[in-house]
């Protein structure tokens, strides 16, 4: 069996624990989604923040995908980890979904709670807290990937999954969260390593470039968000749909690898700290962005170099999010404390009353039948 690829320990600091790798990946990531979330309302009106948005995709969602399969376990869900989880994805779910309410409310919109359909990027944290538990299922499957990648396509033909709980986006992306913890624990490393792999993956992103500079108006928005059942104005119709998934799914999982094996393996000046950041840049950004895009500035933006600069603002806000003084000071929205809400730890469960014993029989007296 191939030994698991160096992961980090899961700690905030940026101390000899953590491997850089990951890191870099994450800030990579993170600062990609930040950017065309700032551009994504005005990116229609121009090709070129356009064809970056199809360009990046897989190095955006997929590859956040990919990177928490890695650091997930497979192992069973004992008391511990599923208190991790209420209190690491579950309760921060829940409290920047009312942040989020508060600054519509704040905004002139109006105050929705929002419970089973969580606004805006927090539909991963309710994915990713069915991935973890699915996980323990999947690898017990003769053929998980094969399995959760016909379940991906095959789930698009069914009109029942959709927003609600992100249930089509928790399935279509159960493959790539899968493929992640298979690469946690070794799988292609020899990609990851050999010298024939790097020339590889440049052509695999400049192919990624070319393709979206040439065909970006081509791809349906769809194609690449996964929210809704498939629909009848497809290229290859409601037939073949899921090939249209299946070429999606593949090529995400094709450029994640070539973004790893593009990113440094060695600390970085600044990035590899904050890298470290990437959950809390996640939660943090809608809360910075929302207020200036309801508030039109965004939109103002027209130029060359207004676009630029709102770029480069998407960068600094990545930066400015992931470092961390910030991330102590959010820490109690991002890592809340559920002391108040969950038993005491190796608190026992409650123990069942033992039946109550079966009433003696009654003797017979001699002589009598009974």
């Amino acid at each position: 069996m191939r030994e698991p690829l160096p992961r980090s320990t899961g700690s905030t600091s940026t101390g000899p624990g953590r491997d850089p790798w990951w890191d870099n990946a994450r800030f990579v990531s993170a600062t990609l989604i930040v950017v065309l979330h700032t551009v994504g309302s005005i990116m229609d009106r121009h090709d070129a923040l356009h064809a970056f948005h199809v360009a990046a995709w897989p190095f955006r969602v997929p590859a956040f995908v990919v990177l928490a399969g890695v650091f997930s376990s497979a192992g069973p869900l004992g008391p511990r980890r599923l208190r991790t989880l209420l209190s690491s994805i579950v309760l921060p779910a829940l409290i920047f979904s009312l942040l989020f309410s508060l600054e519509t409310k704040a905004l002139g919109g109006p105050l929705d709670l929002h419970v089973t359909q969580l606004p805006w990027t927090l539909w991963f944290l309710m994915s990713l807290f069915c991935w973890r538990l699915l996980l323990p299922l999947v690898v017990q499957l003769r053929h998980p990937l094969l399995v959760t990648t016909a379940v991906a396509l095959g789930v698009g033909y069914v009109e029942e999954f959709g927003l609600q709980f992100s249930a089509s986006r928790t399935l279509v992306y159960l493959p790539l969260f899968y493929f992640g913890w298979r690469l946690g624990q070794g799988m292609l490393r020899d990609w990851f390593a050999s010298r024939w792999s790097l020339p590889a993956a440049v052509a695999g992103v400049l192919g990624s470039i070319t393709a979206a500079a040439v065909w970006h108006r081509d791809v349906q928005g769809p194609w690449l968000s996964m929210r809704h059942a498939y629909r009848a104005d497809t290229p290859l119709g409601m037939e073949g749909a899921w090939l249209v998934r299946l070429a999606v799914l593949a090529a995400a999982a094709g450029l994640v690898l070539c973004l790893l094996r593009l990113v440094p393996r060695r600390r970085l000046p600044l990035v590899s700290a904050l890298g470290a950041g990437g959950f809390t840049v996640y939660l943090l950004h809608p809360l910075v962005i929302l207020p200036l895009r309801e508030k039109g500035l965004i939109a103002r933006a027209d130029t060359p170099v207004e676009l630029a600069a709102l770029v480069a603002f998407g960068v600094l806000l990545t930066a400015a999010l992931a470092s961390p003084w910030v991330r102590r000071l959010v820490r109690p929205l991002t890592r809340p404390s559920a002391t108040w809400l969950l038993a005491p730890a190796g608190t026992p469960a409650p123990a069942q009353a033992p039946p109550s014993p079966a009433p003696a029989a009654t003797p017979v007296p001699a002589g009598r039948t009974p």
